[in-house]
């Protein structure tokens, strides 16, 4: 067998192209993205419509939120981002799981009585709560086998309050499969009959750390973010991996093999909507990313986030694709060109003319403006999203 590259034109939104995918969806195109945190969960609801084959390469650096209390538990990487999207490409017909969802939804109260929550915690861990007692055999033994492996493992001051039962299900499958979030992400997506692919970019326990112009270095992602705790008054210069004791060197943290195949064959990348830094330049990071993605010949698109993201401080469009070209490029080589990494760069219209065309003079990088926006702006329409992707396979 030959292969050979083509070009085409292509019309946004293209109906034929479109309505193709609506009728056929499991045969839909192979749709990869880099991506973390919710930003991307209301648009991928949208696309199970229109494939079953998208494939999403996950941060697990998190360390905030419920998945702060494991990771500080446990030592293991960040699970609430992967659960999160996993719920959000997990069939929703009666054709579904609707008890597995409603379980793997369930957080334990925040509010209220101390004895109350024991009392939960305890029913769910047991197998006893009603929303357990709800999922059918054989899938309410294997759920209660991975909750009893959290029990046996949790400190006994472990804090349950606002945690997440799918996240509990995540650690403890962790926990009993040789600390490997991979065969327990399978299980969950066969559970749940996920349309897709989720995945952890890559299964180590490490976080993010940014230095910054102003010559600051902070470790943890809830500290770039801006969300929880206050971030650094400056851009930042550089991101990179670490433990716990420094920066982890790019080499050390190669991208597994299967993570590979998928980028080979993807019919489409995309760079989506996120925080620039923590949950699209983060995924970007591990060796042999950028050198696959410069190898591929797909269309690779870049989507800007709408409104304002905290760990940009004022970059122009064409600031924001030099970051993302930068982090590739330290991995493809300073000498690969930024096209080859980056193909198209689409915003929606009300992103004024000159910032497109700054980033076509600096980088050669085609900028499309089109109408992608909601009514208030701030959010994309899920469904013009969706279908302007597809239309350019």
């Amino acid at each position: 067998m030959q292969t050979i590259t083509i070009q085409r034109r292509a019309s946004v939104p293209d109906e034929l192209r479109v309505a193709r995918c609506l009728s056929a969806p499991h045969r839909g195109p192979r749709l990869l993205f880099f991506s973390g945190g919710s930003a991307l969960n209301g648009i991928s609801r949208q696309l199970k419509r229109y494939t079953h084959n998208s494939a999403h390469l996950i941060t697990p650096f998190d360390s905030g939120g419920s998945s702060e209390v494991l990771r500080k538990a446990f030592g293991m990487p960040a699970v609430g981002d992967l659960r999160s999207r996993l719920m959000a490409l997990a069939e929703e017909t009666d054709l579904g799981q609707p008890d597995i969802v409603r379980l793997f939804s369930h957080r334990f109260g925040l509010e209220g009585c101390p004895d109350a929550l024991e009392c939960e915690v305890e029913q769910v861990l047991s197998g006893e709560h009603p929303l357990v007692r709800a999922v059918p055999q054989p899938m309410r033994m294997l759920v209660v086998s991975h909750l009893q492996t959290f029990a046996q493992n949790a400190p006994v001051d472990f804090d349950y309050a606002k945690g997440s039962v799918g996240n509990l299900v995540l650690a403890g499958g962790y926990l009993g499969n040789e600390r490997l979030l991979e065969p327990v992400l399978f299980m969950m997506s066969k559970m749940m009959d996920v349309l897709g692919t989720v995945r952890s970019v890559v299964d180590v326990n490490l976080h993010i750390g940014a230095e910054y112009e102003d010559g600051s270095v902070v470790i943890g992602q809830k500290e770039i973010t801006g969300k929880e705790v206050p971030a650094p008054k400056a851009r930042i210069r550089r991101l990179f991996l670490a433990d716990d004791t420094g920066e982890v060197p790019p080499e050390e943290v190669v991208l597994p093999l299967r993570n590979q195949r998928l980028i080979r064959k993807a019919d489409l990348i995309c760079y989506p909507p996120g925080s620039l830094y923590s949950s699209v330049a983060a995924n970007l990071l591990p060796a042999r990313v950028g050198q696959e993605i410069a190898e591929t010949n797909v269309p690779k698109i870049y989507v800007p986030s709408l409104g304002n993201d905290p760990e940009c401080h004022g970059m122009t469009l064409s600031d924001q694709v030099g970051a993302l070209i930068k982090v590739l490029r330290a991995d493809a080589g300073h000498e690969v060109p930024a096209k080859a990494l980056m193909t198209h760069v689409i915003c929606d219209v009300s992103v004024p003319v000159s910032d497109c065309a700054a980033v076509t003079l600096d980088y050669g990088i085609p900028c499309v403006r089109l109408p992608l926006a909601e009514g208030s702006g701030q959010l994309y329409d899920e469904k013009a999203f969706c279908e302007m992707l597809v239309s350019l396979v």
